[in-house]
């Protein structure tokens, strides 16, 4: 770990809103050490998914989800907060950042698709896997859900992670990947908005919303040399990653592009 002394304002708060297929339980190490130093750090787990797998059913969509982590903001009595979705978990954190931004610090999209209102997940995924997904929710997951890939896809190296995600990764709801992201202001939020890249190695289902990021002006980019599942790879760099950018701080980040956002 990275012992060098984080200054900052205040504690800060994070709620970190995990991927398919996971739970709340990927964001242990990130949580740990975000409480050490002082912070408070939210990592809710999404209906239908991990210990919640038992509310998996067929009703269960994205409105489901951005309420969930509407939930943890608005019953835990949140503000100033820095909110970070990680892959599919970025569309919920949008949907959310979009109705509760006044609550909001920034917001941060870890390896994250990035919809616009009106698009749903599988418009951003290359058809080959939209058709593998829709093929094994019908034959394995009862037609309402999208069974666990491989641990190796999400781009992990060690075996213990490996052993990880097989034995905690369950079901994701079918429907939040068909649902229509519902926010329409999300293209005129008034909230610091940033891409964290992961980048070594690059998870190519999402080179077109990491081509949509780098094409805005209002957003932020920046990367890290881990994989895509960096909560579980390098825990240790993506928390100090996280709080160089919720204090606007420039250390060690001269590929924050393309503007200044704080």
């Amino acid at each position: 770990m990275n012992n060098a002394k984080v200054e900052h304002p205040g504690p800060l708060t994070f709620v970190l809103v995990h991927g398919a297929w996971h739970g709340g339980w990927c964001w242990d190490s990130v949580v740990h050490q975000l409480r050490a130093l002082g912070h408070k750090a939210y990592a809710p787990t999404l209906t239908g998914l991990g210990e919640r797998s038992h509310l998996l059913d067929v009703k269960v969509g994205l409105e489901t989800h951005i309420q969930d982590v509407m939930n943890v903001i608005e019953y835990e009595g949140l503000t100033d907060v820095v909110l970070v979705g990680h892959s599919y978990g970025g569309v919920p954190a949008m949907g959310a950042a979009s109705r509760c931004c006044k609550a909001l610090r920034c917001l941060v999209m870890l390896d994250a698709l990035v919809l616009d209102h009106g698009e749903n997940v599988f418009c951003h995924l290359p058809p080959s896997r939209v058709s593998a997904h829709l093929t094994n929710a019908l034959r394995f997951g009862q037609g309402h859900s999208i069974p666990v890939p491989a641990a190796k896809s999400f781009g992990v190296v060690s075996q213990d992670h490996k052993e990880l995600i097989e034995a905690r990764c369950t079901p994701h709801p079918l429907k939040t990947y068909e649902d229509l992201l519902v926010a329409p202001n999300a293209s005129g939020m008034n909230v610091p908005k940033i891409y964290v890249y992961c980048a070594t190695p690059s998870y190519e289902p999402l080179a077109r919303s990491r081509a949509r990021v780098q094409a805005r002006p209002d957003w932020a980019w920046t990367e890290i040399a881990t994989g895509h599942n960096a909560m579980m790879s390098a825990p240790d760099l993506l928390v100090q990653k996280l709080l160089d950018l919720a204090t606007g701080r420039r250390r060690n980040q001269p590929d924050l592009e393309p503007h200044s956002w704080l």
